[in-house]
């Protein structure tokens, strides 16, 4: 072929359906599938097995080495994928082919494929189809690396044509929506789930190397505890009672931590009645790792150490210097900042909570610096209020905070120091929340009290209050050892790791209204 043919077919017309927008080119489609059943008695969804052995990056890789305008005969590539654009033209056709791995330019020649198999393709295959290929590789004298193309067979019929060119979907919801289309028209968001991948493989792969069994517990169960966050009900038929979906993983994890597991963990979904935002998901994925023996310190040790080996994971050879989100560079290669929440709130707002003894004063504080105060909080629920106000949104390298009030963390062991403090942490990065870990409380009477507490709240509206779990105080009446807990939001970990600036980015399927009440949607969403 010369420069000028190929020239020539290179800027043809794409031809991504018969013609036509929406309805009418899936129209055309069906039309065109009816046709081809019944002329030429083909039906590409009960075709024979493709016998495929080469991805796509595997020609890239091997036959680089190619000079303008040499073919190697002697290496037979039989590939398949999906056809992404064609270039007709008289007894030629450009075409570009994509699988999982890479997009490779095809050349379909009438003397190459002999003329019933070309003018086949030529009628009967459209953009979005999927095909077999058999050919060899050659680099024509544009310099493109091609396939020279002596068999295709159609394998699949799209009947919807593929969004804006497969150059990209640029509406966001639709994205989300219809995510195999977006998977389609845009690598970069399969490089995100295979980074994805690759951080929970990573997250598995540290826990076990520290000797921690996996394990599954129950999603279903009659009480929802573990977390304080409203859950979503449903109704067991067989039963006749109202269960919940789970909310967190931690009380059965400890139970087995009291059954002689010395280490578990568990990595799955959680489940959470709650809003949609950028970093918030109904539904949504968690790691809990529980070890006897182990304190929140350790906690912070190994919390560190997933962090690293994820952020190496999707990094690969090239470890080095910070990880870049949203314009902030992340330095995960140090250890972590530290800092008290009483210490954070004091060097932010300038207010030492530890010098306020009366709540009343807590509060007018609090509304002095335009905190929305429901008017019975505590000056320990005032603190977190504070903290929540003036110093999250400015924690953005990874920092643990510490030393979180006892009354709002019913499962963390009070620090012997002052008990009305605990030892536990929360890790923030880019000001939100990430991890979330305790020392864990194993004194089954403090339990029992505070569980009592939880239910006071609950009773006075508080629908986010920890239920009383009865068989939790008798399973740690039986002996939890001292237990170091964590809890990992593997989603946005996931964002901070892949630049990604909404949750929905790092999930596949995410939560979504209803195309008819998508007028209700708030701004947030």
């Amino acid at each position: 072929m010369d420069a000028q043919n190929e020239r020539e077919l290179l800027n043809a017309p794409v031809e991504e359906a018969d013609g036509g927008p929406g309805d009418e080119i899936v129209r055309q489609r069906r039309d065109k599938l009816e046709r081809l059943l019944t002329e030429e008695g083909y039906n590409p969804y009960l075709h024979e097995k493709w016998e495929w052995k080469h991805h796509l990056d595997y020609v890239r890789r091997n036959f680089e080495h190619l000079a303008v305008d040499e073919i190697d005969e002697s290496a037979e590539i039989v590939t398949a994928g999906r056809v992404m654009t064609l270039r007709k033209h008289g007894k030629a056709t450009f075409a570009n082919l994509a699988d999982e791995t890479d997009i490779l330019q095809l050349y379909l020649q009438l003397d190459a494929m002999g003329e019933e198999d070309y003018s086949f393709v030529k009628k009967w295959v459209d953009s979005g189809d999927w095909v077999g290929v058999a050919g060899h590789p050659f680099r024509t004298q544009r310099g493109e690396l091609t396939l020279h193309v002596r068999k295709l067979v159609l394998l699949s019929k799209a009947l919807r044509p593929l969004p804006e060119k497969w150059h990209g979907l640029r509406d966001t919801e639709l994205r989300y929506r219809r995510r195999y289309t977006d998977l389609i028209a845009n690598p970069e968001v399969r490089d995100t789930f295979r980074k994805r991948s690759r951080i929970i493989s990573s997250i598995r792969k540290t826990l076990e190397d520290h000797g921690t069994l996996e394990v599954e517990t129950p999603i279903l169960s009659v009480l929802a505890g573990g977390a304080n966050a409203r859950p979503f009900k449903t109704y067991h038929n067989a039963l006749g009672m109202e269960m919940y979906l789970r909310i967190a993983t931690e009380l059965y994890l400890k139970r087995l931590i009291v059954g002689m597991f010395g280490r578990v963990y568990e990595l799955g979904k959680n489940f959470r009645n709650e809003g949609l935002s950028p970093m918030h998901n109904p539904e949504f994925t968690a790691m809990e790792v529980y070890w006897a023996y182990a304190d929140y310190e350790d906690m912070m040790t190994l919390t560190e150490e997933i962090i690293r080996n994820a952020a190496a994971a999707v990094r690969g050879p090239d470890n080095s210097g910070p990880v870049r989100y949203q314009d902030v560079d992340l330095d995960f290669t140090r250890p972590f900042k530290r800092g008290s929440m009483l210490d954070l709130v004091r060097e932010y707002t300038g207010i030492d909570f530890r010098e306020i003894n009366d709540d009343e004063e807590a509060r007018r504080i609090a509304r002095d610096r335009g905190v929305e105060l429901k008017g019975d909080e505590s000056r320990f629920l005032v603190l977190n209020l504070m903290f929540e106000a003036f110093v999250e949104e400015k924690l953005i390298q990874p920092t643990f905070v510490t030393g979180h009030p006892t009354e709002i963390s019913p499962l963390a062991k009070r620090d012997p120091s002052d008990p009305d403090y605990t030892r536990r942490f929360e890790l923030f990065i880019c000001g939100k929340e990430v991890a979330n870990a305790f020392s864990e409380l194993n004194d089954p009477v403090d339990q029992r009290a505070r569980f009592e507490d939880q239910l006071r709240k609950k009773e006075a509206g508080d629908d986010e209050a920890h239920d009383f779990d009865e068989d939790f105080i008798n399973a740690i009446e039986t002996g939890l050892p001292p237990t170091g807990g964590l809890g990992i939001g593997v989603d946005r970990l996931v964002m901070f790791l892949t630049d990604s600036r909404s949750i929905r980015d790092v999930i596949l399927f995410p939560t979504m209204r209803p195309v008819a009440s998508k007028e209700k949607e708030t701004p947030e969403e």
